[in-house]
């Protein structure tokens, strides 16, 4: 059985999950509020939901690099996709920087991003600390 984490760990485990699932939350609401009928970028919205959700849920349960490192892709392909979609187009949708739920949701995702790469740091620097110990 691997050693508990440290508190900090936690923590930011607790912030990713958090910018995960609020992410998730709003992508799915955006998607039941009519993004359902627009062609490919609504299943996308449904997927990332689905995807946040059980990425958040992961970061927490699991303590592995995996999930750390899915939040990490996970936040980058949204904002990405955020990105274009309000500057050149994303799959013929044109977006908007100035509504509640799109700031809403790349504050969450950047919460996320940066929450995930700090706890991937935090851990790998104990891991590497109890491996010098050992040595």
């Amino acid at each position: 059985m691997p050693p508990p984490l440290p508190r900090g760990a936690w923590l930011l485990r607790g912030v990713t999950a958090a910018g995960l699932l609020l992410s998730a939350d709003v992508h799915l609401f955006l998607f039941v509020q009519g993004y359902q009928d627009i062609e490919v970028v609504g299943p996308l919205f449904l997927l990332n939901a689905v995807a946040g959700f059980a990425l958040g849920l992961l970061v927490l349960v699991w303590r592995h690099w995996l999930p750390l490192l899915g939040a990490i892709g996970f936040s980058l392909a949204t904002l990405g996709a955020f990105y274009l979609s309000t500057t050149v187009g994303f799959f013929s949708v044109n977006e908007t920087v100035g509504g509640v739920q799109q700031v809403t949701a790349a504050v969450a995702e950047w919460v996320a991003l940066v929450g995930a790469l700090l706890a991937l740091v935090v851990e790998r620097r104990r891991a590497s600390g109890r491996s010098r110990k050992h040595v």
